[in-house]
């Protein structure tokens, strides 16, 4: 029983834009000029283009101290830097495909 709360602990559930309910499993938090980021896979597929793609969204504090808020992040600079620490990180546990290739 314990194996299924260990599975689910790396999930989390957020809203789209449309309110819909969707999973995304926790890979890592990066820190970067003192923000930090979540690196997120989706759990349920959109589409076979997406397959694969991690999400980066900026955490942001809330009035409630239980709460964060997860903030789509715009800067591509700054997502390419977050990325790239994310990279470096997991070189060994993940296959990293090139856009450029």
């Amino acid at each position: 029983m314990d194996e299924n709360n260990e599975e689910l602990d790396n999930i989390l559930v957020l809203n789209d834009e449309e309110g819909n309910e969707v999973k995304f499993e926790f890979l890592d938090l990066v820190e970067l000029d003192g923000e930090e980021y979540v690196i997120l896979l989706p759990s349920e597929e959109v589409n076979d283009e997406e397959a694969g793609e991690v999400v980066i969204l900026k955490i942001e504090d809330t009035e409630s101290e239980e709460e964060e808020s997860y903030v789509s992040v715009e800067d591509e600079e700054v997502l390419n830097k977050v990325f790239e620490i994310f990279k470096e990180k997991f070189k060994d546990e993940f296959n990293f495909v090139n856009d450029d290739e």
